[in-house]
């Protein structure tokens, strides 16, 4: 490996950057609780786990290099994120919910595996992820050495600082709950979320093969 240092530092920007992983966090932070989003946060490490094993053994390249997958697996994450953002904004039309309904959905939600299931497919079916670890990563391996632990290193220590970051921002997100709680702000905030998470999965679908 070489500047691993520097490797670790774009890595924090990288990671605190806003993308459809932290805004599935931030919804269901706020929607559920600071156990919902950790759980989502959990999901998203879990599908790290899964791109930097298959950019280990190179299925991240074979998905870049077939027009054929990589659009079936862009199509299927485009639709998801849409999906989600619909559901969020769809959500909004619920405006007459009582106390104990929202505690009841709130309670059912924390015994479901939704926010984890949320979390993991929203950086699963993200075929730029795989790409990112298959254009990243290499640019810090020596020329011609084996890549097979220098990439399980790097992959480890992406994942490790994304749930560092996540755990910090769950716990800020959790600190201001009072206020990010109030209806009218939780309608804004999860409407911003849904709107974001459209906007990601229009942008996804558009999004053209690279070889």
């Amino acid at each position: 490996m070489v500047n691993f240092y520097a490797f670790v530092m774009l890595c924090v920007f990288l990671v605190i950057l806003p993308g459809p992983d932290t805004a599935m966090v931030t919804k269901n932070t706020i929607s559920v609780g600071k156990l919902g989003g950790l759980k989502s946060a959990l999901g998203t490490c879990c599908a790290l786990c899964i791109h930097t094993s298959a950019a280990v053994f190179g299925l991240s390249a074979i998905i870049m290099r077939s027009a054929l997958l990589f659009s079936i697996f862009k199509y299927v994450g485009a639709v998801y994120l849409l999906y989600m953002g619909v559901k969020a904004l769809w959500s909004l039309k619920n405006k007459d919910e009582t106390a104990a309904s929202i505690e009841m959905n709130t309670e059912k939600q924390l015994r479901s595996p939704a926010c984890f299931k949320q979390g993991f497919l929203t950086n699963l079916l993200n075929p730029k992820v795989a790409v990112f670890f298959l254009t990243f990563l290499p640019q810090f391996v020596e020329p011609g050495s084996h890549t097979f632990f220098p990439f399980l290193i790097l992959g480890i220590t992406y994942i490790v600082l994304t749930a560092v970051w996540f755990l910090l921002y769950v716990s800020l997100i959790h600190r201001i709950s009072a206020f990010m709680k109030k209806p009218k702000t939780k309608k804004v905030i999860e409407g911003i979320t849904g709107t974001i998470l459209i906007g990601f999965g229009i942008k996804l679908a558009l999004e053209k093969v690279h070889h």
